[in-house]
This record gives C-alpha cells, structure tokens and sequence, in this order.
C-alpha cells in the first residue's frame, strides 16, 4: 500500500542477502580496507624517508605566504599562497632571485590589493629571515660564501617539521554574547546605510551646483 497522493507504484526487490541475488551467481563485489593499518605504517615511514632526505630543510617545503582565499563565500578565512609578490619581498628587503634559493616561494603574478595583508606577509618574511640558518654548499673554508650562518651556529641543528614551516595565526571568528549597548539601540542600521545610499546618488548634483556657485562669485 502506497500513502495518499499520486506516487510511484513500489517495485522492490528483498532477494539480496550478503551481496548475493540467487544462491553463489551474480554475486556482488565488495571493496574490504583490511590494509588500513599498514598504509598509515606506510605513510609514516614515506613521511620520515623524505624528511631524512631533505635534512636540514624543512619538510613543508618552500615558505608561503598568507593570503585571502577568493569569493565571498571563503574570503574572511586564511590559508597558504602559491608565492610572495614582488612588492612584498621588496619591502622585506630580498632579492627575487635570492629568494628561492634560501626555501622562499615567489608568485610575479599575485598583486597586493591592501596595505594589512601586504605588511602581514612582510612580518612573516622578516620572521623566517630572522630564524633562517644557511648552510655551506661545500666543506672547508673555500666552500663558504658571504651569507652563510657561521659553523659554530650549525650545530645539533633541529629540522622544522611543521606542515606550514610558520603557523597561519588564524583569528577566532566566534564573538561571545554580551548586553546590547544604549548607543546601539539608539542608532539605526537602516537609517545610516540610507543616508550613504542618498549621499552617493546626488554626490554628483551637489558637486555641480558647488562649482556653479564658485563660477557667479
């Protein structure tokens, strides 16, 4: 029996038990994960063969920057960048091509739209400049160049083994609840918003009628 309205007649079939239709034929597949253990074995051992590899570099790879993600859906969170602009390594004083030299990605094509997220990722260069430790290409004193951390700071060195290199320090977006303010309930969202909206639309007419007036004077 079907409910009230204009529904589809039921047709079900209750004939597959434990992925079988009729006895031992047309038996259906199932994917089984018993390996789950050992793969998250596995990748802990990939994690530290490449860590080894790579030592004394940091294992997130190349510094990135902080930046807005797009749309208005995502834009009040923060993540990682592909690179650091131009002007962002020009005000924290290092060379574009120096840059990925010393673990610092560069994106020539990002564009700084405002000065807050321009001086954020400035801060976190000069940050990661402050704590970088160059090591000599080669050994022995022919090997070393102007740049490179003196030897005596190089040892028993602990390798970075963060995911971001420098944490994104993520602000909490929650805001506690508290007592409506005198002020508040005196002021007008609406009334504030309309007054910028009838402002802007006659911004133009009030701007002629003044040069008008400057020109009979």
């Amino acid at each position: 029996m079907t409910g009230a309205g204009n529904h589809v007649i039921p047709n079900v079939h209750f004939r597959k038990v434990n992925g079988m239709t009729k006895g031992g034929h047309y038996r259906a597949m199932f994917r089984t994960w018993f390996d789950q253990a050992a793969r998250k074995k596995r990748r802990s051992q990939n994690r530290k063969t490449k860590a080894a590899k790579i030592a004394p570099r940091p294992v997130a790879g190349l510094l990135r920057p902080v930046v807005h993600p797009p749309t208005q859906r995502y834009n009040m969170k923060l993540r990682l960048g592909k690179g650091f602009t131009l002007e962002e390594l020009r005000e924290a004083k290092i060379s574009p091509k120096l840059a990925p030299t010393i673990g610092i990605a560069v994106d020539h094509r990002r564009r700084n739209k405002c000065a807050e997220s321009l001086q954020a990722n400035v801060n976190r260069l000069k940050l990661y400049k402050s704590k970088l430790l160059i090591f000599p290409k080669k050994s022995g004193k022919k090997g070393v160049k102007k740049g490179d951390t003196p030897k005596s700071e190089l040892q028993n060195v602990a390798q970075n083994t963060l995911k971001e290199i420098i944490p994104v320090e993520r602000p909490t977006l929650r805001v506690k609840a508290r007592a409506i303010t005198s002020e508040e309930k005196e002021s007008s969202a609406y009334k504030t918003l309309k007054k910028c909206r009838t402002n802007l639309k006659y911004d133009g007419a009030k701007r002629k009628k003044a040069a008008e007036g400057k020109e009979e004077k």
